[in-house]
């Protein structure tokens, strides 16, 4: 982990109001001059956002009960968008991640099923959504990973399409706990702890990594991940980066590689919950894994990193490039500046509201817009202060 550099992230970052400024660092790609505003609130734990289509719609799926919603950031108004899928919204599931795909008339979601036999997985369907539109109509399930099992957390879930217009998905090792070799995050006949490629209508490319290997299943394109819930393209190198969670610290930010192997929990920086012990060994120590580009090890108060965006906006050119992070433990917006493989991080938004942080997205107007996960919850835009 020789390349993780680090700058102070202390000082209030946020306001409590409307229209209130954020603090910052002089230094870097900070700034100080940014307002923070209320879109539109009252969501119940608002999980993806995403913006896109014939009309620039800002999409918010709420976890439970399972609503998808457009926000129109300028009224301050949310429209629920009808013909959404039956979820299983208990524990961490419900309805995920929200992505337009490369034509701008398809909507994918991803969200959490009832499997049968108590046991739950991960789906990917897609629903076309016109402009200005109110239902998702012509919907169709794409993609469900296996096996179902007994549990309801760690789904993964986020989706991204890379710069090649095929659909990466990531699917969570769901919370098994035998730490070793046999572990199914490392067993490529299953698709838990992986990410996944897939055609936008849901089939495998036979230029899948694993296709044809009767041991590995075809749609796996990297495995080895614990629990990914951050999944965004780089605007200049169309690489796809990926935040994922670690147990006791040991958060990730990878860039995902073609077959990759990403090491947990054979390799991994983190720590058991309570015990403070590592797991695995570190991925310097072993030669067949991909070591994250960025990470916050053992010790390192990690954010708990979920969804994040790459600025590729107008609004702030200082920011271009940058990767900002949702921190649902540290309930902050994480800020990394990001130089080829040299990611530093630098003082993060929000900070002083002690909220957790779900997704952030970039909207058409440059401002930053993120997701707080509450109950009870707003959508917030950032901005330069007038």
């Amino acid at each position: 982990m020789d390349r993780r550099s680090y700058l102070s992230a202390v000082g209030a970052v946020g306001a409590g109001t409307v229209g209130g400024c954020l603090g910052g660092s002089a230094g870097g790609s900070s700034r100080s001059d940014l307002a923070v505003e209320t879109v539109v609130d009252g969501l119940t734990h608002p999980w993806g956002l995403a913006v896109g289509g014939p009309d620039d719609a800002l999409l918010v799926t709420e976890r439970d009960p399972g609503r998808l919603q457009r926000v129109d950031p300028d009224a301050g108004t949310a429209t629920e968008i009808t013909g959404v899928p039956a979820v299983d919204a208990g524990g961490q599931g419900g309805l995920l991640d929200v992505a337009w795909g490369p034509d701008d008339t398809w909507v994918y979601l991803t969200y959490a099923i009832d499997a049968g036999g108590n046991t739950t997985t991960t789906r990917l369907g897609r629903g076309r959504l016109a402009a200005g539109g109110d239902r998702l109509t012509d919907f169709e399930t794409l993609y469900t990973a296996e096996p179902a099992v007994d549990s309801s957390g760690h789904y993964g879930s986020r989706v991204a399409f890379g710069a090649d217009d095929y659909l990466y998905m990531t699917v969570g090792d769901r919370q098994f706990k035998n730490f070793g070799p046999n572990h199914v995050a490392q067993d490529r006949s299953n698709d838990l702890g992986t990410t996944l490629r897939l055609r936008p209508d849901g089939s495998i490319s036979d230029d899948n990594p694993f296709v044809g290997d009767a041991d590995a299943r075809d749609a796996i394109y990297s495995y080895g991940h614990r629990n990914a819930q951050g999944l965004d393209v780089h605007p200049e190198t169309g690489a796809i980066w990926e935040s994922e969670f670690g147990e006791s610290d040991g958060d990730e930010i990878n860039i995902i590689e073609r077959g990759g192997n990403y090491g947990w929990p054979v390799a991994d920086e983190g720590c058991t919950y309570g015990t403070g012990q590592p797991i695995g060994v570190g991925h310097d120590d072993r030669e067949d894994v991909i070591a994250p580009v960025f990470g916050w090890p053992c010790g390192e108060n990690g954010p708990a990193p979920s969804g994040m965006a790459f600025y590729d906006g107008d609004a702030i050119p200082e920011w271009q490039g940058d990767l900002f992070v949702g921190g649902l433990v540290t309930q902050r917006v994480v800020h990394l500046v990001v130089d080829g493989d040299d990611v530093r991080e630098e003082e993060p938004l929000l900070a002083d509201r002690g909220s957790r942080i779900r997704d952030v997205v970039v909207g058409p107007d440059g401002a930053l817009y993120v997701a707080v996960d509450a109950g009870d919850a707003p959508i917030l835009r950032l901005l330069p202060a007038e």
